[in-house]
């Protein structure tokens, strides 16, 4: 179905020209799932827009091949014009793109958006095409599809716009689709669903699918195959079953062991140290050598090459070059400093955030005047105590009101909706400030939003973001403190210094939510509202930022309202757990409590939808 052979994809960018891609080889059959993982800033979603013929203004194929079928079907989809490749991109091949928010047109209703698709690759129109939109709208599970065709995309929640994304990009019923991580924003009982529904449409056509992400999970029960990409290269190439219960590349390894869950609470993960290398280098040896426990002396002088070590099973290590006999069993298990690390005391200090009743609405307008016709209750009543030091997680599916609930706390819907009940902030109710009193307060509660991309000035860059919040909040510290103070969290938060000298839109998605994170960390807040804050983020990186906010909880005793669909998360950082549905809390209790035996139906049937890897 799909064969890319010697793939090079350079970018001419102000630091240099930039090999995205080096050397990329992958064959994907009719009807299979190949799984492309990695660390951000790999080249992942260079290669998905490198397939699409959409690489940035700057980038181009500097060399191999891209084809699409066989014999008399195949299409060379690099020598195609333009007006062709047109009819290929979203007929022939489809693809989901990471961000929702910068996909969606702003300015269009989403039953046009999807509309428009159908009719430019089928032959369905007018009132035809949008009972099929409707009913795609129904497939991937947004409520109300006949009423939410005609809203616009700034009123969905997060996982909602990527639902959408996703009904448009398979609504012309595409032979082959890049899914660039296409449940990132959703919730796992969402997921799951959209997971069976492509499962279903590769059984029904046959399609193939490139599917890009960081959750393993997702990778372990979907995938036939999976790559694993670091520096523009391929390291790894193994059958699913095979990658994840003996991966054989030491990247891989760590990349399983930092995977968060409840058996990993009494210590910190275990991150990989480093940041993927600048792609504007020549490489002279393995590019993964500085970052590699293993590293041998010949690494940093040696290209190691992709070697074959079992059938279908190939890996660019010089651990497995013809004649190396290092012994490779013992360096599976867990470092020392994972073994005998002391866990996070859990939260038991005095209530620092007490909510008491928390009921949020927003007035349903229409007519040409925009007037109110009637009120949306998005929460209705929610109560709940976050201890000094104390991680509370917040769960549910998408558009149940968690955002909302977090956007509340942190005052930022008193225009555009009515607040009712109280925000306790020791004892201080929040939604009572005024003036310098809730000027204080913000450097006391900051927030870390879903959508890095939407949340960040792309007319600003990275240092004069960060630095916005610290001269606004804290005038006290001058020029050079604050330099030095951002200078930290870039390397906290595992950022190459000169990312602060960039705009945002030069990052990838899991690099933007790096720097949202150190922007909420920049001013010291005692406590936070993390809306998603590792849901952009690969495994590794992860796994830094879960041990930072544990590592900032016991120091300074910081306290987390965490607002999460990933279960393996809450098991590892959350001391209680709060599960809301439909803008009310349903269960909530001690993390173990709740999630080993639940007590409502809803939290068994969000338990029973979490992705596990299938080897474990």
């Amino acid at each position: 179905m799909l064969d890319i052979d010697n793939l090079q994809v350079e970018i001419d960018a102000e630091a240099g020209l930039v090999r995205a891609i080096d050397g990329l080889k992958l064959a994907i059959e009719r009807g299979e799932t190949f799984a492309l993982v990695g660390e951000s800033g790999c080249g992942k979603s260079m290669t998905a827009l490198a397939l699409m013929r959409l690489l940035p203004e700057a980038g181009y194929v500097a060399g191999g091949d891209i084809t699409i079928g066989h014999g008399r079907d195949a299409i060379d989809v690099l020598g195609l014009p333009e007006s062709q490749m047109r009819g290929v991109r979203g007929g022939r091949i489809a693809m989901i793109f990471q961000e929702p928010s910068t996909s969606l047109n702003p300015v269009m209703k989403i039953g046009q958006q999807i509309v428009e698709a159908i009719e430019a690759h089928t032959e369905l129109r007018g009132s035809a095409a949008r009972a099929k939109a409707i009913d795609w709208l129904k497939r991937v599970g947004i409520p109300e599809p006949e009423r939410r065709i005609d809203e616009y995309p700034f009123r969905m929640s997060g996982g909602q716009k990527q639902r959408v994304m996703i009904a448009i990009a398979l609504a012309a019923e595409p032979d082959f689709l890049v899914a660039d991580e296409p449940t990132t924003a959703l919730d796992v009982t969402i997921q799951a669903q959209i997971l069976d529904l492509l499962k279903d449409l590769q059984r029904e056509q046959r399609m193939g699918m490139l599917l890009i992400t960081h959750d393993l999970a997702v990778v372990s029960g979907m995938a036939q195959r999976v790559a694993l990409m670091y520096a523009g290269q391929i390291i790894e190439v193994a059958p699913a079953a095979e990658f994840f219960a003996a991966p054989k590349h030491p990247y891989a390894r760590a990349l399983l062991r930092a995977l968060p869950g409840g058996e990993r609470r009494d210590g910190p993960l275990e991150a990989i140290a480093g940041t993927v290398p600048p792609l504007t280098q020549r490489f002279a040896g393995c590019r993964f050598a500085p970052r590699c426990s293993q590293a041998m002396a010949h690494c940093a002088t040696t290209l190691p090459a992709l070697d074959e070590v079992a059938p279908r099973h190939q890996v660019r290590c010089l651990l497995y070059a013809p004649g190396a006999t290092a012994p490779l069993a013992a360096a599976a298990a867990p470092s020392a400093a994972a073994v005998t690390a002391t866990p996070a005391p859990a939260g038991r200090g005095a209530p620092l955030l007490e909510v008491q009743d928390l009921r949020v609405r927003f007035a349903i307008r229409g007519g040409v005047l925009q007037r109110p016709k009637g009120w949306f209750d998005a929460v209705g009543g929610v109560s709940f105590q976050v201890a000094q030091g104390e991680t509370l997680a917040l769960v549910g599916e998408s558009g149940c009101g968690k955002t909302t609930t977090g956007k509340a706390i942190v005052q930022l819907l008193r225009r555009i909706a009515t607040i009712e009940g109280s925000a306790l902030l020791e004892g201080r109710d929040l939604f009572a400030m005024q003036g310098a009193e809730l000027l204080a307060a913000r450097r006391q509660v900051q927030i870390i939003f879903q959508d890095p991309f939407a949340s960040l000035n792309p007319r600003m860059r990275v240092a004069e973001i960060l630095d916005e919040g610290l001269a606004a909040l804290q005038p006290d510290l001058d020029a050079s403190e604050r330099g030095r103070r951002i200078e930290r969290l870039t390397d906290q938060v595992g950022l190459r210094r000169d990312a602060l000298s960039r705009y945002p839109h030069e990052f990838s998605g899991g690099q933007r939510q790096r720097i949202a994170i150190a922007r909420a960390l920049a001013v010291q807040p005692r406590l936070i509202v993390c809306d998603e804050p590792t849901s952009a983020l690969d495994v590794s990186v992860q796994a830094q930022i879960l041990n930072l906010l544990r590592e900032l909880q016991r120091e300074l005793g910081v306290s987390y309202l965490f607002i999460t669909h990933n279960i393996g998360v809450v098991e590892y950082i959350a001391d209680r757990v709060a599960v809301m549905r439909a803008g009310r809390i349903e269960e909530q209790g001690a993390c173990a409590d709740v999630l080993a035996r639940p007590t409502r139906e809803y939290t068994r049937t969000l338990l029973a939808a979490v992705p596990r890897l299938q080897s474990a």
